[in-house]
Protein backbone atom coordinates (compact mmCIF):
# COMPACT_ATOMS: atom_id res chain seq x y z
CA UNK A 1 0.00 0.00 0.00
CA UNK A 2 1.07 3.61 -0.99
CA UNK A 3 0.76 6.48 0.82
CA UNK A 4 1.54 9.55 -1.85
CA UNK A 5 1.40 12.76 0.36
CA UNK A 6 2.04 15.03 -2.43
CA UNK A 7 -1.08 14.56 -4.69
CA UNK A 8 1.20 15.71 -7.75
CA UNK A 9 3.98 13.42 -7.11
CA UNK A 10 3.74 9.63 -7.20
CA UNK A 11 7.05 8.02 -7.79
CA UNK A 12 6.24 4.78 -7.65
CA UNK A 13 2.91 2.25 -8.74
CA UNK A 14 0.74 0.86 -6.45
CA UNK A 15 -2.47 0.53 -4.47
CA UNK A 16 -2.68 4.16 -2.85
CA UNK A 17 -4.37 5.23 0.31
CA UNK A 18 -6.69 8.09 0.04
CA UNK A 19 -6.98 10.67 2.55
CA UNK A 20 -8.03 14.17 2.25
CA UNK A 21 -5.33 17.21 3.67
CA UNK A 22 -5.71 21.03 4.36
CA UNK A 23 -4.20 23.69 6.45
CA UNK A 24 -5.91 25.61 9.43
CA UNK A 25 -6.50 29.03 9.13
CA UNK A 26 -3.78 29.29 11.91
CA UNK A 27 -1.22 27.76 9.61
CA UNK A 28 -1.45 23.77 10.93
CA UNK A 29 -1.65 21.23 8.29
CA UNK A 30 -4.02 18.29 8.72
CA UNK A 31 -5.11 15.12 7.29
CA UNK A 32 -7.92 12.79 7.70
CA UNK A 33 -7.28 9.40 5.89
CA UNK A 34 -9.68 6.69 4.73
CA UNK A 35 -9.17 4.05 7.03
CA UNK A 36 -10.75 1.74 3.61
CA UNK A 37 -7.67 -0.06 3.28
CA UNK A 38 -5.36 -3.49 3.83
CA UNK A 39 -3.97 -2.57 7.06
CA UNK A 40 -2.13 -6.33 7.00
CA UNK A 41 -0.20 -4.77 3.92
CA UNK A 42 3.12 -2.88 4.65
CA UNK A 43 2.87 1.29 3.75
CA UNK A 44 5.06 3.27 1.79
CA UNK A 45 4.83 6.70 2.04
CA UNK A 46 5.88 8.92 -0.35
CA UNK A 47 6.41 12.74 0.40
CA UNK A 48 8.24 15.98 -1.20
CA UNK A 49 9.58 17.45 1.93
CA UNK A 50 10.11 21.67 0.48
CA UNK A 51 8.88 23.21 3.79
CA UNK A 52 8.42 22.53 7.82
CA UNK A 53 5.03 22.36 6.80
CA UNK A 54 5.36 19.11 4.44
CA UNK A 55 7.61 17.91 7.37
CA UNK A 56 4.62 18.23 9.53
CA UNK A 57 2.34 16.44 7.17
CA UNK A 58 4.34 13.54 7.57
CA UNK A 59 4.49 13.61 11.18
CA UNK A 60 0.32 13.68 11.22
CA UNK A 61 -0.44 10.93 9.29
CA UNK A 62 2.51 8.41 10.86
CA UNK A 63 0.43 9.28 13.44
CA UNK A 64 -3.16 8.92 11.98
CA UNK A 65 -1.76 5.38 10.55
CA UNK A 66 0.38 4.28 13.74
CA UNK A 67 -3.65 5.05 15.38
CA UNK A 68 -5.07 3.04 12.75
CA UNK A 69 -2.41 -0.36 13.79
CA UNK A 70 -1.33 0.05 10.04
CA UNK A 71 2.18 -1.22 9.46
CA UNK A 72 4.28 1.69 8.45
CA UNK A 73 7.61 0.27 6.33
CA UNK A 74 9.07 2.21 3.96
CA UNK A 75 9.55 6.58 3.49
CA UNK A 76 10.55 7.89 -0.01
CA UNK A 77 11.69 11.26 0.52
CA UNK A 78 13.71 12.00 -2.69
CA UNK A 79 14.62 15.41 -1.89
CA UNK A 80 15.95 15.60 1.60
CA UNK A 81 15.52 18.79 3.62
CA UNK A 82 18.59 21.03 4.13
CA UNK A 83 20.95 18.33 2.66
CA UNK A 84 22.97 21.68 1.89
CA UNK A 85 23.42 22.64 5.58
CA UNK A 86 25.59 19.70 6.13
CA UNK A 87 28.04 21.40 8.46
CA UNK A 88 28.55 24.33 11.02
CA UNK A 89 30.50 26.75 9.68
CA UNK A 90 30.55 29.85 11.37
CA UNK A 91 29.35 29.21 15.76
CA UNK A 92 25.67 30.05 15.65
CA UNK A 93 24.57 27.84 13.22
CA UNK A 94 22.45 24.96 13.67
CA UNK A 95 23.23 22.01 11.67
CA UNK A 96 19.67 21.74 9.84
CA UNK A 97 20.49 18.06 7.88
CA UNK A 98 20.54 16.45 11.54
CA UNK A 99 17.70 17.96 12.62
CA UNK A 100 15.40 17.34 9.78
CA UNK A 101 16.68 13.42 10.41
CA UNK A 102 16.81 13.29 14.15
CA UNK A 103 12.45 14.27 13.53
CA UNK A 104 12.36 11.13 10.86
CA UNK A 105 14.71 8.42 12.97
CA UNK A 106 11.68 9.17 15.39
CA UNK A 107 9.26 7.09 13.01
CA UNK A 108 11.86 4.34 13.06
CA UNK A 109 10.62 3.23 9.47
CA UNK A 110 12.14 -0.12 8.12
CA UNK A 111 13.72 2.07 5.29
CA UNK A 112 14.21 5.16 4.10
CA UNK A 113 15.25 6.31 0.10
CA UNK A 114 16.55 9.24 -0.67
CA UNK A 115 17.70 9.99 -4.38
CA UNK A 116 21.19 11.32 -5.10
CA UNK A 117 21.87 12.73 -1.56
CA UNK A 118 23.86 16.18 -1.50
CA UNK A 119 26.79 14.45 0.85
CA UNK A 120 27.02 11.41 2.88
CA UNK A 121 26.41 13.54 6.05
CA UNK A 122 22.91 12.76 5.05
CA UNK A 123 23.06 8.92 4.95
CA UNK A 124 25.18 9.26 8.43
CA UNK A 125 22.84 10.84 10.12
CA UNK A 126 19.78 9.24 8.57
CA UNK A 127 19.06 5.78 10.14
CA UNK A 128 18.02 2.81 7.83
CA UNK A 129 18.58 5.59 4.79
CA UNK A 130 19.63 4.18 1.41
CA UNK A 131 20.34 6.15 -1.50
CA UNK A 132 19.31 5.93 -4.94
CA UNK A 133 22.39 7.24 -6.96
CA UNK A 134 21.51 9.30 -10.15
CA UNK A 135 22.64 6.75 -12.56
CA UNK A 136 19.86 5.74 -14.36
CA UNK A 137 18.64 9.80 -14.51
CA UNK A 138 21.99 10.59 -16.29
CA UNK A 139 21.48 7.86 -18.56
CA UNK A 140 18.01 8.64 -19.62
CA UNK A 141 19.40 12.24 -20.35
CA UNK A 142 22.18 11.04 -22.33
CA UNK A 143 19.90 9.15 -24.40
CA UNK A 144 17.01 12.25 -25.04
CA UNK A 145 19.86 13.99 -25.93
CA UNK A 146 21.11 11.81 -28.42
CA UNK A 147 24.83 12.98 -28.56
CA UNK A 148 28.21 11.53 -27.44
CA UNK A 149 29.13 14.16 -24.47
CA UNK A 150 31.73 14.79 -21.96
CA UNK A 151 30.84 14.65 -18.65
CA UNK A 152 31.32 17.87 -16.26
CA UNK A 153 32.05 17.69 -12.80
CA UNK A 154 31.55 21.51 -11.30
CA UNK A 155 33.63 21.20 -8.23
CA UNK A 156 35.24 18.98 -6.21
CA UNK A 157 31.69 17.93 -4.24
CA UNK A 158 30.84 16.13 -7.14
CA UNK A 159 34.22 14.21 -8.27
CA UNK A 160 33.49 11.31 -6.44
CA UNK A 161 29.85 10.49 -7.98
CA UNK A 162 30.47 11.65 -11.25
CA UNK A 163 32.95 8.50 -11.81
CA UNK A 164 30.26 6.34 -10.27
CA UNK A 165 28.49 7.83 -13.25
CA UNK A 166 30.76 7.75 -15.82
CA UNK A 167 31.63 3.68 -14.69
CA UNK A 168 28.11 3.16 -15.04
CA UNK A 169 27.55 4.69 -17.89
CA UNK A 170 30.83 2.73 -19.49
CA UNK A 171 33.29 5.14 -19.63
CA UNK A 172 32.03 8.39 -20.47
CA UNK A 173 34.92 10.76 -20.45
CA UNK A 174 35.02 13.46 -16.89
CA UNK A 175 36.25 16.91 -16.88
CA UNK A 176 37.13 18.55 -13.74
CA UNK A 177 36.14 21.81 -12.67
CA UNK A 178 36.59 24.07 -9.73
CA UNK A 179 35.24 27.55 -8.59
CA UNK A 180 35.75 29.72 -5.56
CA UNK A 181 33.21 30.77 -3.16
CA UNK A 182 33.07 33.53 -0.49
CA UNK A 183 31.87 31.75 3.28
CA UNK A 184 30.65 35.10 4.36
CA UNK A 185 28.76 36.38 1.89
CA UNK A 186 28.24 33.36 -0.82
CA UNK A 187 29.92 35.05 -3.60
CA UNK A 188 31.21 32.36 -6.57
CA UNK A 189 34.26 33.54 -8.77
CA UNK A 190 37.39 31.84 -9.96
CA UNK A 191 35.94 29.41 -12.32
CA UNK A 192 38.30 26.87 -13.47
CA UNK A 193 37.92 23.67 -16.28
CA UNK A 194 40.94 21.30 -15.72
CA UNK A 195 41.05 20.96 -20.18
CA UNK A 196 43.87 22.04 -22.02
CA UNK A 197 40.69 22.13 -24.96
CA UNK A 198 37.42 20.62 -25.31
CA UNK A 199 37.37 20.24 -28.94
CA UNK A 200 33.71 21.66 -29.57
CA UNK A 201 32.69 18.51 -28.06
CA UNK A 202 29.27 18.83 -26.42
CA UNK A 203 29.19 18.83 -22.51
CA UNK A 204 27.46 17.36 -19.98
CA UNK A 205 27.24 19.36 -16.46
CA UNK A 206 25.63 16.98 -13.67
CA UNK A 207 24.85 17.98 -10.11
CA UNK A 208 22.31 17.12 -7.54
CA UNK A 209 21.18 20.57 -6.96
CA UNK A 210 20.51 23.95 -8.72
CA UNK A 211 19.11 26.56 -6.38
CA UNK A 212 19.84 30.02 -8.26
CA UNK A 213 22.11 28.80 -10.68
CA UNK A 214 25.28 31.10 -10.22
CA UNK A 215 27.33 27.94 -10.30
CA UNK A 216 26.68 26.58 -13.77
CA UNK A 217 26.01 30.35 -15.90
CA UNK A 218 29.98 30.81 -14.34
CA UNK A 219 30.97 27.27 -15.29
CA UNK A 220 29.27 27.33 -19.01
CA UNK A 221 31.02 30.72 -19.62
CA UNK A 222 34.35 29.06 -19.06
CA UNK A 223 33.45 25.79 -20.83
CA UNK A 224 33.01 27.84 -24.08
CA UNK A 225 36.21 29.90 -23.26
CA UNK A 226 37.72 26.13 -23.59
CA UNK A 227 35.57 25.76 -26.80
CA UNK A 228 32.84 23.21 -26.01
CA UNK A 229 30.09 21.96 -28.07
CA UNK A 230 26.49 22.08 -27.26
CA UNK A 231 26.40 22.60 -23.81
CA UNK A 232 23.26 20.54 -21.59
CA UNK A 233 22.81 20.98 -17.63
CA UNK A 234 21.41 17.30 -15.56
CA UNK A 235 20.00 18.75 -12.32
CA UNK A 236 18.62 15.65 -10.13
CA UNK A 237 16.64 18.45 -7.54
CA UNK A 238 15.33 21.06 -9.67
CA UNK A 239 15.01 24.28 -7.17
CA UNK A 240 15.34 26.47 -10.00
CA UNK A 241 14.83 29.80 -7.49
CA UNK A 242 15.42 32.67 -10.15
CA UNK A 243 13.82 30.75 -13.47
CA UNK A 244 15.68 29.58 -16.44
CA UNK A 245 16.14 33.04 -18.11
CA UNK A 246 19.93 33.08 -16.87
CA UNK A 247 19.90 29.53 -18.10
CA UNK A 248 19.46 29.82 -21.85
CA UNK A 249 23.45 29.23 -22.51
CA UNK A 250 22.15 25.37 -21.92
CA UNK A 251 20.80 23.57 -25.46
CA UNK A 252 18.33 21.95 -22.56
CA UNK A 253 18.34 21.54 -18.75
CA UNK A 254 17.18 18.19 -17.39
CA UNK A 255 15.63 17.60 -13.99
CA UNK A 256 13.44 14.79 -11.82
CA UNK A 257 10.55 15.77 -10.06
CA UNK A 258 12.06 15.50 -6.85
CA UNK A 259 11.39 19.04 -5.60
CA UNK A 260 8.57 20.02 -7.41
CA UNK A 261 6.70 20.04 -10.92
CA UNK A 262 8.51 22.30 -13.76
CA UNK A 263 7.74 23.26 -17.27
CA UNK A 264 10.18 25.15 -19.25
CA UNK A 265 11.05 25.83 -23.47
CA UNK A 266 14.00 24.02 -23.05
CA UNK A 267 13.14 21.91 -20.12
CA UNK A 268 12.93 18.41 -19.40
CA UNK A 269 11.60 16.81 -16.31
CA UNK A 270 12.51 13.40 -16.33
CA UNK A 271 9.60 11.56 -13.30
CA UNK A 272 10.89 9.63 -10.48
CA UNK A 273 9.77 6.10 -11.05
CA UNK A 274 9.95 2.46 -10.30
CA UNK A 275 12.86 2.11 -12.65
CA UNK A 276 15.17 4.81 -11.48
CA UNK A 277 14.14 3.76 -7.73
CA UNK A 278 15.04 0.13 -8.64
CA UNK A 279 18.65 -1.39 -8.36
Amino acid sequence: MILNLDVNFKPIVGDEIKFESFTFSGGEPHIKINSDFDKSKNITITHRLNSFNDLGLLCLAVDALRRMEAKLDTLIIPYFPSARQDRVMVRGEALSVKVYADIINGFKFRKVYVFDAHSEVTAAVLNNCEVITNHKFIEKVIQVTGTEVLLISPDGGALKKIYKVSEFLGGIDVVECSKSRNVKTGKLSGFKVYSEGLQNKDCLIVDDICDGGGTFIGLAEELKNKNAGKLFLAISHGIFSKGFDSLTCFERVFTTDSFKTLEGEFLTQIKLSNEIFSK
